[in-house]
């Protein structure tokens, strides 16, 4: 694996990092979160203009091309700066496996309205007391050559917001399948929830939703293993947002404590700080190394469940334990709401937990190991 970006990927990185450093500062931030608006369209539109909602879309469909590890990049500047923006959950949920697994019909449906900026989507995937969202709870009774579906999502990120919703449910006779709904069908009911990452969640309830086999992404293949693409699509992206948000952490930790005089010197030269900060160090690289691993092997078809699982493991555990060493190393102004810094906690707690956590994740290593299905070349 060559861990140098090329120059395609180094200037979409810089592009993102610009627009989000003059649309993203602490105050504009402050202001926002007192705005109650739930994202800044006039950021989603820009980041439409600039091309960066088309990442993972063939050109054929208004993209730009490229695959995960160009819009984990994305998503790294988006936790960086903690831009208000529905970009996981339209792009790594959604437009990526879309474009993997979707009929003609759908990504022309889809995709254009996407990469325009014209549509916002979101997945529906976890639902409450489920560990395991490659098992929905949510049903799909046959009904003649369609089916009803009934039960209830839970934390769908931009559930409200968004135009297209693709739901994963157990349809009878096909097993677990990704839908691709319009968030106005008949029997849909979207309840907004409040969380404490700032970013806005919605539960999605089903009440005898009909489906057709067109709504089903990817019909002609295996639904779990569509399933399984999103999910890890998903984990992979949150991986890489983790990984700026705690990067953001861990520099602006590094400069507080070495501005901050306490006994006559700066409180960074103390060798507790030090350690406490290269212990952080030590967890952002290896969040780095397994979430780039992971995103290049979903690009070149190789992924396994253990690699996903480490990625999303340590955006779990390095999520954690580098916020929590940020909020300690400023003291009490790290819990101060009007100080930025507590941003990046919520945020990171957020992700730790989204579509599973650091225990279930190093259960799916364990089971991966025991079965011998570790090896990169082994997965699809």
């Amino acid at each position: 694996m060559d861990f140098a970006w090329t120059d395609d990927q180094q200037s979409l990185q810089g592009l993102a990092a610009q627009i989000f450093a003059d649309t993203c500062a602490d105050e504009t931030l402050r202001q926002f979160a007192e705005s109650g608006r739930s994202y800044d369209p006039t950021l989603w539109s820009l980041l439409g203009e600039a091309g960066l909602l088309g990442l993972g879309v063939p050109e054929e469909y208004g993209g730009t091309g490229f695959g995960m590890t160009e819009i984990g990049l994305l998503l790294e500047e988006q936790g960086r700066f903690l831009a208000p923006v529905p970009l996981h959950a339209t792009l790594a949920l959604v437009a990526r496996p879309l474009a993997l697994w979707g009929s003609e019909a759908q990504r022309r449906c889809w995709l254009p309205r996407i990469t325009s900026g014209d549509l916002i989507a979101t997945a529906a995937i976890e639902e409450a007391a489920n560990a395991q969202p490659e098992c929905p709870a949510v049903k799909g009774r046959a009904h003649g050559d369609a089916w009803v579906l009934e039960g209830a999502k839970t934390a769908v990120p931009y559930g409200a917001e968004a135009g297209l919703i693709l739901l994963v449910a157990d349809l009878e006779g096909r097993g677990p399948s990704a839908l691709l709904l319009d968030a106005s069908r008949p029997g849909i009911v979207i309840s907004r929830q409040t969380t404490t990452g700032a970013e806005p969640h919605a539960q999605v309830a089903c009440a005898g939703v009909e489906v057709g086999a067109d709504d089903i992404l990817g019909l002609a293949e295996p639904g779990e293993e569509v399933v399984r693409s999103i999910i890890r699509h998903g984990r992979v992206g949150l991986a890489a947002m983790q990984l700026g948000v705690t990067a953001s952490a861990l520099h602006r930790t590094a400069r507080y404590t070495s501005e901050r005089i306490q006994f006559g010197r700066p409180i960074g030269s103390m060798q507790a700080v030090q350690q406490r900060a290269a212990d952080g160090y030590i967890d952002l690289e290896a969040l780095r190394s397994t979430t780039m691993h992971a995103a290049w092997a979903l690009d070149h078809g190789c992924a396994d469940d253990a690699g996903i699982a480490a990625a999303k493991y340590w955006a779990a555990m390095a999520g954690h334990r580098i916020t929590h060493t940020a909020q300690h190393l400023h003291g009490g102004i790290g819990a101060d709401i009007t100080y930025p810094v507590h941003r990046y906690f919520l945020r990171a707690r957020q992700i730790e937990s989204a579509l599973g956590g650091a225990s279930l994740m190093a259960a799916t290593i364990g089971q991966a190991l025991a079965a011998g299905n570790s090896s990169p070349l082994s997965g699809v």
